[in-house]
């Protein structure tokens, strides 16, 4: 199995705990797969093919191989694409052999981290092709509406598909929203708050262009030029002169992206990509050997 590292992401704990989660590990009566233990003989073994009924961006294998050798270190398992990968209806993504009990047991969680994954990365992907029909240079980026627990994935998945990571939490990157100006009292007094306390980059939301030169003037890095039309954010980017860069963030959606993307912006930000992305149609078929 290739190494899988994320910085941020213990891949054994996160193996170990999804696997206890669904056997109950501590519950009472808890701690076994009931059904295979019960039908299953205990030297059985079994073959199987994962394969994609869709057209999807692939993310998640090494997570899938890891959950079904952590129950059974002896199975062959074979991955035949990688994840990035773009896949027709069809296609073949892993083979496997092995115990039996060990890969049903290890079958539905497998199954739900590469759905999820690559539902993301293909959502991701969708977004980029749209976004590239306005710009060449503008950039897909996620956003932190992550499942908890779940965001160094998430991300991963996002940039699987074609994103960048908008900043990864509340520590890499000052975002200042508008109930930061509210508390702070006004856009430039938030940015310069920010700036006096040395951190750095640091973000603003605006969402009228007569916030931009307050932002900029108080040492912003970046404007987040939220629900503004095409139109607006033309002139938001006139506005700017390179002087930070410009993110197009609200109301993006498939249909919307290219014109928003057109208008100049160096940035457009979907929280969709990890907040609703539909699973991947991701099955796995096992047969007796």
């Amino acid at each position: 199995m290739m190494a899988f590292t994320l910085e941020g992401f213990d891949l054994d704990t996160f193996i170990r705990d999804t696997l206890a989660e669904d056997l109950g590990v501590g519950l009472p009566g808890g701690g076994k797969d009931v059904t295979s233990e019960s039908v299953i003989p205990a030297d059985a073994r079994f073959s199987g093919v994962m394969d994609s009924r869709d057209a999807i961006v692939v993310a998640g294998l090494p997570l899938a191989e890891a959950f079904f050798r952590h129950l059974d270190p002896e199975c062959v398992i074979e991955t035949l694409v990688s994840d990035g990968e773009q896949v027709t209806p069809g296609t073949d993504l892993m083979r496997l052999e092995g115990n039996a009990r060990a890969l049903l047991t290890a079958e539905r969680s497998a199954l739900n981290i590469v759905q999820h994954l690559s539902g993301i990365a293909t959502m991701a992907h969708e977004y980029v092709t749209a976004m590239r029909v306005g710009s060449a240079t503008c950039t897909l980026l996620d956003t932190r509406k992550t499942l908890p627990g779940l965001r160094v994935l998430e991300k991963y998945a996002t940039r699987q598909g074609g994103a960048q990571n908008h900043r990864m939490g509340l520590y890499d990157a000052a975002m200042i929203k508008d109930n930061h100006v509210a508390v702070a009292g006004s856009v430039g007094e938030a940015v310069r708050r920010a700036r006096d306390a040395g951190v750095s980059p640091i973000i603003c939301e605006v969402d009228r262009l007569d916030q931009i030169e307050p932002a900029l003037e108080a040492g912003a890095d970046h404007l987040l030029l939220d629900n503004m039309s095409p139109e607006t954010l033309k002139e938001a980017v006139a506005m700017v002169r390179g002087r930070a860069k410009t993110e197009a963030s609200g109301g993006i959606n498939l249909d919307t992206i290219a014109a928003k993307a057109a208008s100049g912006v160096d940035y457009a930000s979907v929280g969709r990509l990890t907040q609703s992305a539909p699973a991947a149609d991701v099955g796995l078929d096992f047969k007796p050997i």
